[in-house]
């Protein structure tokens, strides 16, 4: 396939894209960061073929706190209306529920660390996963989440939190958990949010968290395959 463009949309700079900026380098595409946080504008749509949206410790309800937000909103809408190919982690699938006219709200639990996520048998079937994959350990960083986008398919559900994720049409693909993280995003994730680390039924502790270094190469793998399928969706 031809080299792509692919635009980041990054909202701290301790949230990096981590094993996405892997693949890309292997498959020889370009991989831009727009830092928001930093008042960059996004690319035209002229400009890039990917839109990639990161995690983040801010809601999207606070508009009001970080006035780029709203632009950020408008690109996500722009890049949808014009059938670009989007992916959403975290926040970042949040932001995409909430710009398809879905309710994004605070989960009944908090979900922090590294729990067991279920991909439904469509899932299985879409992404040509091994059956022993459709339950995995991953790593989650999140208070919210939300109702899942009309037309949308959920492909993914945890105990804590039943959307995980979800396929619009053939170009969005959103998860609320990070198949993306590498330890160095952990290291910086459990040193920028360590406040969170509250008792609570999901949240593990910063200890818990960091010794878990055996699922980070299977989270490679999960998102490398599911980069690879996205790609040759038409």
């Amino acid at each position: 396939m031809k080299s792509l463009i692919i635009q980041c949309f990054q909202h701290v700079p301790y949230e990096s894209a981590g094993s996405i900026e892997d693949w890309c380098a292997e498959r020889g595409h370009q991989f831009i960061y727009t830092r928001l946080y930093l008042n960059e504008k996004p690319l035209p749509g002229s400009d890039y073929d990917w839109l990639i949206i990161m995690g983040g410790p801010m809601s999207v309800h606070d508009d009001h706190i970080f006035p780029w937000m709203k632009g950020e909103k408008e690109a996500i809408g722009q890049a949808i209306k014009a059938g670009k190919k989007i992916l959403g982690i975290c926040l970042g699938s949040q932001l995409i529920a909430q710009v398809l006219g879905a309710k994004v709200f605070k989960n009944p639990e908090k979900e922090i660390g590294w729990h067991t996520i279920s991909f439904t048998d469509t899932a299985i079937k879409m992404f040509s996963l091994e059956e022993s994959k459709k339950q995995m350990k991953v790593f989650h960083w999140h208070g919210d989440t939300f109702s899942l986008p009309e037309k949308s398919v959920l492909v993914a559900s945890s105990k804590a939190c039943e959307n995980q994720a979800y396929i619009f049409g053939n170009h969005i693909i959103a998860f609320q958990f990070h198949p993306e993280i590498k330890p160095k995003n952990i290291d910086l994730m459990v040193q920028h949010g360590h406040k969170e680390l509250t008792n609570g039924k999901y949240v593990q502790s910063a200890d818990e968290i960091v010794r878990e270094q055996q699922y980070f190469e299977q989270s490679k793998l999960l998102m490398f395959h599911i980069l690879d399928w996205f790609s040759h969706k038409e």
